[in-house]
């Protein structure tokens, strides 16, 4: 029987990371499956399922928080692509990434700008 909280973690993962987060999953399974399973029932399972905020908040805070550590690109990429699927806008995450300048530098600023340059383009050449 699978357990409820996992079940609820997969289904928010896909819902907002859609095949980049079952990826990212299946990429553990060889070396690490419990932290795959402790990031479908505790980061999507839990946290990303409660109130107050919505996907798109929740994506933004992400990505402004991955950009302002300045060395998660893997992580930065698949929450810009995260972002774009569950309706921001290219400029939002752009103003994000920007704003991160002020409180991070701008070598964190940068890096997650040319992140940001290389998802769009792969997600405006679908």
């Amino acid at each position: 029987m699978t357990n409820p909280l996992y079940q609820q973690g997969w289904n928010r993962l896909r819902e907002v990371d859609a095949e980049a987060g079952e990826r990212v999953i299946a990429s553990l399974q060889d070396i690490s499956p419990d932290l795959g399973r402790y990031i479908i029932e505790f980061a999507f399972g839990e946290v990303y399922c409660r109130p107050g905020l919505s996907l798109q908040q929740r994506e933004l805070a992400t990505i402004a928080a991955l950009t302002a550590l300045g060395n998660a690109t893997p992580q930065l990429k698949v929450h810009i692509a995260a972002g774009l699927n569950v309706g921001l806008s290219q400029q939002e995450i752009h103003e994000t990434i920007l704003q991160m300048a002020v409180y991070a530098g701008f070598p964190a600023a940068l890096n997650g700008m040319f992140a940001a340059k290389e998802v769009f383009a792969e997600h405006d050449g679908l």
